[in-house]
């Protein structure tokens, strides 16, 4: 009888133990009746997963460029790229001679800048038309992508190409295009939509469809080595956002999907300070070229919906001040953060605590899901990142310029933006004057 009562207490003290033990390392945060109000929760939503994107991944992948290219129908390339570290890195050299030795007949276009204009696409689309051209090579990141995809869709059209991003016409046709990938962020890659900046008052639209999504993505992440470090933690940081857009959402039932954006979001936090020690470290500069497809190939959305509010704030920054895409999402994203939060405290709270490594207390969720905001930003720091608009652009905006954001990211009061929450012209405004400070 003292054997079997000794037996039960040390039973009790094992279950009080592990349950602590448990708590203590935040087991308990991931299921739902921890952390989801009756409130915000909504079940899965329905989903049509499509990536039909062909990924060759590795340090050999190179050598099936030829062998791709005549797969999907090539027979006259355009070759299109940016500046010159396509050039001096040796990568077009090895590009030409693959096609010359293939026996694929090319002609290259070169100028691509960060947020790419529609001038180029223009020139490209003229081009294309002029060489016969089939099958276009995006060789580069996610500028020189998007503006491939602009140009596939316009050698077939004969409007107003910007008709597409203006929203008076759908594309019917697009041609097909591949990618040799050497910068690792937007994951323009694997998914549908391509961004592009009219040249005429500077603006930024974004466009998606399935037409243009890449036949196939050659990825070498040897080719990501010398990537400057302010460049290497802005792709990372437009690889997060691609899958916080998606993670903030009001369908809080994608419990396996929240498992990979989770792991995805946390990998390249951690990797992505790996390579900015050493650049030449193999294993994480793949772990972050692999995410940016995953990122953004719509993976991440399967039973969830996209906000995409912080990117098109930051739309407007990139394309009034000419800033780097990532560094102004990680500048606006912590004042949409805290503009949403007290109506989202659930969503915040298990990304604090799953993500951002933030202590779970229990007792005060809203606690929880701040300082998950406030680490996100101090991540961003430690990479480099500004957090505000003052740090993105070295001085506050004028209110003239806040204006000038409003009214273009909401095209002069007619659209919203956002899914979490709808996002007006008035929450426009109080989001950059918060982003302001």
């Amino acid at each position: 009888m003292k054997g079997s009562k000794k037996s039960l207490s040390l039973r009790k003290e094992f279950n009080i133990s592990w349950t602590l033990f448990l708590l203590s390392q935040n087991f308990f945060v991931s299921l739902p009746q921890n952390i989801k109000t009756v409130k915000n929760y909504i079940d899965m939503k329905d989903f049509n997963f499509y990536a039909p994107t062909r990924v060759v991944f590795g340090k050999n992948s190179e050598e099936q460029l030829s062998q791709l290219i005549r797969q999907y129908g090539g027979t006259k390339v355009l070759v299109h790229y940016g500046g010159g570290s396509a050039r001096k890195s040796g990568l077009l050299d090895k590009v030409e001679a693959m096609l010359n030795d293939a026996k694929i007949d090319f002609v290259e276009l070169g100028g691509v800048v960060p947020n790419p204009l529609l001038s180029k696409v223009r020139e490209g689309i003229e081009l294309c038309r002029k060489e016969g051209v089939d099958f276009i090579l995006a060789v580069g990141g996610g500028s020189v992508i998007d503006s491939s995809k602009a140009i596939g869709y316009g050698v077939g059209y004969d409007g107003d190409l910007w008709d597409f991003w203006d929203g008076k016409a759908v594309p019917q046709s697009c041609l097909p295009i591949g990618v040799m990938l050497t910068i690792p962020a937007a994951g323009s890659e694997m998914s549908s939509s391509c961004v592009v900046t009219n040249d005429e008052g500077m603006l930024k639209r974004g466009f998606n469809s399935d037409l243009c999504r890449c036949k196939f993505a050659i990825m070498n992440p040897e080719r990501t080595y010398t990537l400057p470090p302010y460049q290497t933690a802005a792709g990372a940081t437009d690889i997060m956002m691609h899958t916080m857009e998606r993670y903030f959402s009001k369908y809080e039932d994608a419990t396996l999907t929240d498992a990979i954006s989770e792991a995805l979001l946390r990998t390249v936090k951690d990797a992505v300070f790996e390579v900015l020690k050493n650049p030449e470290d193999y294993r994480n500069r793949a772990a972050i070229m692999w995410a940016s497809s995953l990122s953004h190939n719509d993976l991440t959305e399967c039973g969830t919906e996209k906000d995409f509010a912080s990117h098109r704030l930051e739309h407007e920054l990139s394309g009034l001040f000419g800033v780097t895409h990532g560094a102004g999402l990680a500048a606006v994203w912590g004042s949409w953060a805290r503009f949403v939060l007290d109506r989202h405290i659930s969503r915040f709270a298990q990304f604090a605590v799953n993500v951002m490594g933030v202590a779970n207390d229990f007792t005060d969720p809203r606690a929880t899901a701040l300082r998950g905001i406030e680490a996100t930003e101090r991540f961003f720091h430690a990479i480099g990142m500004p957090i505000s608009i003052p740090e993105l652009i070295g001085r506050k905006a004028t209110d003239a310029e806040i204006a000038e954001l409003v009214r273009k990211c909401s095209r002069d009061g007619k659209i919203t933006v956002g899914a979490l929450e709808v996002i007006d012209a008035d929450a426009m405004s109080q989001i950059y004057r918060l982003a302001n400070q």
